[in-house]
């Protein structure tokens, strides 16, 4: 496999674990303002490239369709919103500022409940990185490596704000520096696997592509509306998280339409 791809693959993760280390050097917890403000960008990020990288290409990939150039698309995303929905009902998990654990019953710490949370959101990232990069790497001439590095650069830059949601809150957990940012790194190294993982599956079915597109896009709606949302606008001032939406949404489209085009 090229260098680029390896490169794009982690790029995301890097932004994760960047973002983590944030614990070594903050002393303080992100306020709640601040937190609904980044969780505001992280949506809009994950909505314009839903849309731009995902979508749009793979309607383009479908035209000999003609008409019915939508069906995979449509049919992608409803599985990918599916998929997220079986992952949320079996992962034990816990979202920031909830008391009562979704998924399975377990007797997992809370520390392990919410760095899942953290690692079931990434899921569908990871699988949009490897969809694009599959579609560069196999020759469909709509998606560039350009583009598809736009959408790893968009990505890793939400996941900054991202890793340091996870790691300082698992420090006020009472984890030591140390295993709060490694908790928090490990949160998105799902991101490389899944997206290595879309790209295998890709050169074994490369007609499918269109479908592995719109799923990923699928399931990063699903965790747009499930999760960033309702956090974004939980609390007093939430129009702070729709601002800084708009801001990631127009950052996202900015630069898969700069560097995508």
């Amino acid at each position: 496999m090229p260098v680029e791809l390896w490169q794009g693959l982690l790029i995301p993760f890097a932004g994760t674990a960047l973002g983590s280390a944030c614990v070594i050097f903050l002393k303080n917890n992100l306020s709640d303002t601040l937190q609904r403000a980044l969780t505001g960008f992280a949506a809009g990020v994950m909505v314009a490239a839903s849309v731009w990288s995902l979508l749009l290409p793979a309607m383009e990939q479908s035209q000999s369709m003609g008409k019915w150039s939508f069906v995979p698309a449509v049919a992608g995303f409803w599985l990918g919103i599916l998929f997220l929905l079986g992952l949320d009902r079996l992962i034990p998990h816990l979202h920031r500022g909830s008391t009562e654990a979704e998924g399975v019953k377990s007797r997992l710490k809370r520390t392990t409940m919410l760095t899942l949370a953290v690692a079931l959101h990434n899921i569908p990232e990871g699988m949009a990185v490897g969809a694009v990069y599959a579609g560069w790497l196999y020759g469909d001439s709509s998606i560039t490596l350009a583009g598809a590095l736009s959408l790893s650069l968009g990505i890793a830059i939400q996941n900054f704000p991202e890793g340091a949601i996870i790691s300082l809150p698992l420090r006020a957990e009472g984890l030591s520096k140390p295993r709060a940012f490694l908790y928090g790194a490990l949160s998105g190294i799902v991101e490389p696997m899944g997206a290595l993982l879309t790209v295998l599956l890709a050169a074994v079915m490369v007609p499918v592509l269109p479908y592995a597109l719109s799923f990923a896009a699928g399931a990063m709606i699903y965790v747009v509306v499930e999760e960033l949302i309702p956090e974004m606008s939980s609390g007093k001032h939430s129009n702070v998280g729709t601002v800084l939406f708009a801001a990631g949404f127009t950052l996202m489209m900015t630069l898969d339409v700069a560097l995508g085009g």
